[in-house]
């Protein structure tokens, strides 16, 4: 994968991981956390999507690379609630 193809992956990532953070309603950081959120949201909701054998409606193809939106959303948002419950202050 070119620098380019990196890049966008990165892009879309970042806007994945905002919009799994506004759904959990808990923000970790800015752009770049936005984005390591989506990385591994990516990660969570492919997992979880092949161990309950579901689909993957909606994929954007990188260079070669498939990314999961929907199932990287769901992922993001799990990810995000984790997190948030984790480290709220009492």
């Amino acid at each position: 994968m070119t620098l380019l193809g990196l890049i966008v992956l990165f892009v879309i990532a970042a806007a994945v991981g905002a919009l799994g953070q506004a759904i959990a309603g808990y923000s970790l950081g800015g752009c770049l956390v936005s984005g390591i959120v989506g990385l591994v949201g990516a990660v969570i909701g492919n997992w979880l999507a092949r161990t309950l054998g579901l689909p993957e409606p909606l994929l954007i193809n990188i260079q070669g690379q498939q990314f999961p939106i929907i199932w990287s959303v769901i992922g993001s948002a799990i990810l995000v609630a984790i997190l948030g419950v984790l480290t709220r202050r009492r």
